[in-house]
């Protein structure tokens, strides 16, 4: 019988073999025999090395072999002695052996003593011998290179983005092999990303950078970053100087220093997997589950070796690829660094809780990097409280996949609860009144005083759902079909090209998706979000409110929206209580959404045991179990003799590796069983697992059961508001910050000069200057404070809504001077100061016309430029007319003097004094 430690030898030689390694006894070396030769059992000075690894026909390193199940930290002491022992009559070109391996065959240890801090690290296989060979070729060793970075360029990078760089690359000069990067949505991840990534190409010699992204479209908007990036101190373009591959094939390009590549993607390369399906790229990992719920095992594949990437880069990458996925990972030799704004534990857990950068939503907020936003709740009575359909009434009932109608009548009275709203019973005037609420709320209280809609993205709960709201929204806003689009991945359109429009052009003003715009898709003209799913992980709700946190420069969004203001937040519509519910994480699995359940158990039932078809089975049973009732599951016990989860658990199990192997060291009495008892194992699983659905009284059961769950189209109910209003906290916090601007009134009414004025002084010497008003608002806005204009204003809209008036687009500065007015009392409503103005205007030109004095139609224009001057500027002096592009314009000051004479001086005087404060 074999004995473990020839049997770590054998998968030691199949490695060697399989990264490109010829392998010799002592008495047959021959060096010539191939570009890697490991020679077993090689005399040294201290001892028999197990392998002594010849590369370009010099020494280069050794492998110490051990029995499986051995510790390896140990053993590095003994390599250690071969590698820096005498080598005696030896080729070699150091005078020591840099490369040392420990192996059992299952787990590897590689170091270079070249590093700086020479560390044991896991590898997932031997490296190629020609890789060895590069190694011995460079002056420094890639970790000797991270500790010698260049300064950084911080020229056109946000204080956020330089702390994250410094601290990562700190990380790399303490070859931390993994470094996670927290910075909230909007904060440019994805610049800092190719930033650093620059740098470790052109000062570290980075041979090639993974970027994994969680579906196609991510992958283009980062290769969009790569493309329009301005190297600091090159000044070319990223893609000028290093080739950057979006994987969409098979082959890795030798010259490619940039990889851009889904997870499921580099699954199937490594895989060799010739029928891969491209459209699963467009799918997220994180919301599609695109997983059977079992780990990702992976094999080493000569093609793909493992030092093919020296960095890998998760991008917004999110739970799974960090659990069952991460093999797919750690396959490689290379370090890892995480971008996300939402770490979850798993994520931290994953990275060796090394968080080089934590930058939250708070800070960026604070910076001004994102906006903050404000909770619209729309409550309705079905929303809450669900609804109810009387006996003896035609129904519509619709096939959730296929929508397929058919009308029924009911025998006896039907009630359903709000859970079961959009999955099992679509409630036509539910969605209706959500959508009129908001349609109705849009310009009074959400937008107020626009007229365009704003960029709207609604969150829907299936495909499905998403087409009855996008029906109804076109019908209530009395638009056509370019006007609101869905945006999921049955639409029959690529992603990318739907997103950029929805992202740059006028049309779609409304867009409704389930999951394709919710993690990381840039829309940065996004206004408001409407959430009429619920959703349970606290970590992809902060990834779909990040939809809406993006600053946006005014121009590019009047590009789109010509009547928006600078975009200061945005607001979230909840018309399901999500913003109430609590966060659980959640996981989709389902490998054939396209099978409808009565083609699976037919499948099943006829022989077909393909691992993906019981995989999805058992995920269709898990799901149904969870809708039924515990009478129904009893019987299912009763037609199948075993409760429904056990028949679950058996499908799962009989294809699990882990478990299949362990089955088939049963049935064969050994520990290593081959690989044709391992496949007798698995077809005795699946066999068992599969053999209660040979009974058609079971599959009948379970196709009635499934029946239930079928949507019942209600158009009889109808829904009324219960509530249409911001949230308590919206309320709280403008309570907040109207009694803070007060305060602040009141601490500096004396000590500010703009304030003095305003309240203290005559009206005959109230000469206040645009100077003082920005010195008061600059010091508004300065921490504690945080105040602008338009948040007081907001605020007083809520606190005072019946005293406020006017519906300017956008503040200006000069509307502190309306609410300080307003605040100390002097004004009974807040109105913009350029409707005080003009209200001053007009009264002061009735009056003069009653003192007799007529004014030209050439005078008439020069006093309204000079009176909307006043509103922007508070005050007019002779200096104005060489800059006001509207005064020069018009002639300038010596037009201005044709015009009026002599009087000039005293009507701008007198035009201060009425129309300013």
């Amino acid at each position: 019988m074999i004995t473990p430690e020839a049997k770590a030898r054998e998968n030691i030689d199949e490695m060697l073999n399989a990264a490109g390694w010829v392998i010799q006894d002592r008495d047959e070396l021959n060096l010539s025999a191939g570009t890697g030769v490991a020679v077993r059992e090689f005399p040294l000075k201290e001892g028999f090395a197990d392998y002594l690894l010849f590369a370009g026909k010099k020494a280069v390193g050794v492998i110490e072999a051990k029995k499986e199940g051995t510790t390896l930290s140990g053993v590095s002491d003994q390599s250690q002695k071969y590698l820096t022992g005498r080598l005696d009559n030896i080729p070699n070109e150091l005078g020591f052996l840099p490369f040392g391996y420990e192996s059992t065959g299952k787990e590897t240890y590689f170091r270079d003593l070249r590093d700086p801090e020479p560390r044991s690290r896991r590898v997932f296989w031997f490296h190629k011998p020609e890789t060895l060979l590069e190694w011995m070729k460079q002056e420094k060793t890639l970790r000797a290179r991270m500790r010698e970075y260049p300064p950084l360029v911080k020229t056109g990078l946000r204080e956020c983005q330089i702390e994250a760089i410094t601290n990562l690359e700190h990380s790399f000069a303490e070859d931390h092999p993994r470094s996670l990067i927290q910075m909230a949505t909007g904060s440019g991840k994805t610049f800092t990303a190719v930033s650093f990534a620059y740098r470790l190409i052109k000062h570290c010699n980075a041979k090639r950078i993974l970027f994994l992204v969680d579906r196609t479209s991510l992958g283009t908007q980062t290769h969009k970053e790569f493309q329009k990036y301005v190297t600091p101190d090159d000044g070319r373009k990223f893609t000028e100087l290093y080739n950057v591959q979006p994987l969409s094939g098979k082959n890795i390009d030798d010259v490619s220093k940039v990889c851009i590549c889904t997870i499921q993607r580099l699954y199937s390369l490594l895989r060799g997997d010739e029928g891969y399906d491209p459209e699963s790229d467009e799918f997220s990992s994180f919301e599609q589950g695109f997983s059977n719920g079992k780990p990702k095992d992976v094999g080493y594949n000569s093609e793909i070796p493992i030092e093919t990437f020296d960095f890998i880069v998760t991008d917004e990458c999110h739970r799974s690829i960090y659990n069952l996925w991460s093999q797919v990972l750690e396959y490689f030799d290379a370090h890892l660094i995480g971008l996300t704004a939402t770490p979850s534990k798993q994520t931290l857990g994953f990275f060796n809780k090394n968080l080089v950068m934590e930058y939250g939503s708070e800070r960026a907020v604070a910076d001004g990097v994102n906006v903050g936003f404000d909770v619209f709740r729309i409550v309705t009575e079905i929303t809450k409280g669900g609804s109810s359909v009387d006996a003896d009434l035609w129904v519509e009932k619709r096939e959730k996949l296929s929508r397929d109608k058919k009308w029924e009548l009911l025998d006896e009275d039907f009630s359903y609860t709000e859970k079961q709203l959009d999955r099992d019973v679509v409630s036509y005037d539910q969605i209706r009144t959500v959508i009129r609420t908001f349609k109705e709320n849009l310009f009074t209280k959400l937008f107020v005083g626009r007229s365009e809609i704003p960029k709207t993205l609604i969150f829907a709960k299936s495909d499905s759902h998403a087409e009855d709201i996008v029906e109804i929204v076109r019908e209530e806003f009395g638009r056509g079909n370019e006007f609101c689009k869905k945006i999921t991945y049955k639409t029959g359109r690529k992603p990318e090209d739907m997103i950029r429009e929805f992202r740059t052009s006028y049309n779609p003003r409304i867009a409704v998706t389930v999951d394709m715009v919710s993690t990381g898709i840039d829309i940065k003209p996004l206004e408001c979000l409407i959430f009429m799913r619920d959703v349970k992980s606290q970590v992809y709700f902060e990834q779909m409110l990040g939809r809406g946190t993006r600053t946006v420069d005014l121009t590019d969004l009047h590009q789109v929206t010509t009547d928006a203001p600078p975009k200061d937040r945005f607001i979230v519509v909840d018309a399901v209580g999500v913003c109430e519910s609590s966060k659980n994480p959640a996981v989709v699995i389902d490998k054939k959404p396209g099978i409808s359940f009565k083609k699976l158990l037919e499948a099943v039932a006829v022989g077909n045991h393909e691992d993906d078809l019981i995989t999805t089975l058992a995920t269709r049973l898990a799901r149904l179990d969870r809708r039924i009732s515990d009478r129904e599951r009893e019987e299912i016990f009763e037609t199948a003799n075993l409760p429904v989860k056990s028949i679950i658990n058996s499908l799962y199990a009989s294809v699990d590796p882990d478990e299949v192997t362990g089955h088939a060291m049963e049935m064969s009495a050994t520990e290593n069983p081959t690989e044709s008892e391992i496949a007798g194992a698995k077809e005795s699983l699946v066999s068992a697992a599969c053999e209660p659905f040979d009974n058609p009284k079971l599959r009948t059961l379970l196709i009635d059961l499934k029946t239930k769950s079928e949507q019942i189209l209600d158009k009889v109910s109808e829904d009324r508001v219960i509530e249409a209003d911001f949230s308590t906290d919206a309320k709280e916090r403008a309570v907040i910050t109207v009694a803070n601007f007060k305060q602040f009134i009141e601490d500096n009414k004396d000590t500010i000069t703009a304030l003095q004025i305003i309240y203290s002084r005559p009206k005959s010497e109230r000469h206040l200057t645009y100077a003082q008003i920005r010195e008061l608002s600059d010091i508004l806005s300065r921490p504690p404070y945080g105040f602008t204009p338009d948040s007081v204003w907001k605020a007083y809209e809520q606190v005072e809504k019946n005293r406020v008036r006017g519906a300017t687009p956008q503040r200006m500065l000069t509307d502190i001077i309306s609410l300080v007015r307003f605040t100390l009392g002097c004004d009974k409503y807040l109105e913009p100061f350029s409707e005080t103005v003009e209200h001053r205007y007009e009264r002061w030109l009735r009056e003069r016309e009653e003192d007799g004095q007529k004014f030209s139609d050439e005078q008439i224009e020069w006093l309204n430029i000079i009176k909307d001057h006043i509103s922007t500027s508070v005050e007019i002096g002779p200096d104005d007319f060489e800059y006001n592009q509207r005064l020069m314009q018009k002639g300038g000051l010596v037009s201005a003097y044709r015009a009026f004479g002599d009087e000039l001086n005293s009507i701008m005087s007198e035009m201060n004094e009425v129309l300013g404060v």
